[in-house]
């Protein structure tokens, strides 16, 4: 099977998660994606998966691939993304991190907007406690959760001073099971390899943490692929048969 270049920003939220956008919604940004001629992208709430199955659904007929995903937030306040090929694989994943997630009891007018909704916007609902906090889970336990149901496991923004892997435990632990780091849009290519390139054997992304429909594709990963597919990134991601990892 031949290959080809896919570019992907596997990391974007939509007005699920409080701190996006409210216009951040599926199709706004399978519109925005595939203007900035993206091939691949994943939805990554914060501790959530509940607006994927409408971004997946919101780019059937399109050329553009969406996958199910989250950012969860382990016990050290480490954002990992979870990155998966279908919604069977997210949706269990969801159920683990909600029973690990602290229901904190918030006033309705002090609770930020945390919308769920359909592949056509339509709201179908909010979640009534906050999203952002940390789960119960520590960053191992994220991480055997992803792989466990057969997702990618990925530090997210690693250069970052909040939320990252390397700020707030210090060092990227070698024996972590990780697919990858993540590097924010806040460093180009060359910084990012010259900064954490030797830190561990591990390939870097560079994706935008969209919160904000322009912000979608500011940062991308082009990726050496036979196919838009999990299978497919987990082999560039480890140099396997011929796929790989690209600069830009």
């Amino acid at each position: 099977m031949a290959l080809r270049r896919f570019r992907a920003d596997l990391h974007i939220h939509s007005c699920l998660s409080p701190c996006g956008e409210l216009t951040i919604y599926p199709s706004r940004i399978v519109e925005r994606a595939l203007a900035a001629g993206l091939d691949i992208i994943a939805l990554t709430d914060h501790n959530s998966a509940e607006n994927a199955a409408a971004a997946v659904r919101a780019a059937e007929g399109t050329a553009l691939t969406v996958l199910p995903g989250m950012e969860i937030t382990s016990s050290e306040e480490v954002h990992i993304l979870a990155v998966f090929q279908s919604l069977d694989d997210v949706l269990p994943v969801q159920e683990e991190v909600y029973r690990a997630l602290p229901r904190v009891e918030v006033r309705a007018e002090a609770l930020q907007d945390q919308v769920i909704v359909s592949k056509e916007d339509e709201v179908l609902g909010f979640v009534p406690y906050p999203l952002v906090g940390a789960t119960g889970l520590d960053v191992r336990g994220v991480v055997e959760l992803i792989h466990g149901a057969k997702g990618l496991a990925i530090a997210s923004h690693i250069d970052r001073e909040a939320f990252g892997l390397v700020s707030q435990l210090g060092f990227i632990p070698p024996d972590l099971a990780l697919d990858a780091l993540e590097v924010s849009p806040l460093l180009t290519w060359p910084q990012a390899k010259k900064t954490f390139a030797s830190q561990a054997p591990l390939p870097l992304v560079r994706f935008s943490d969209a919160h904000r429909p322009e912000e979608i594709g500011r940062a991308s990963t082009v990726f050496r692929l036979a196919a838009p597919s999990l299978a497919e990134i987990r082999l560039a991601l480890r140099s396997k048969k011929g796929r790989g990892v690209c600069d830009s």
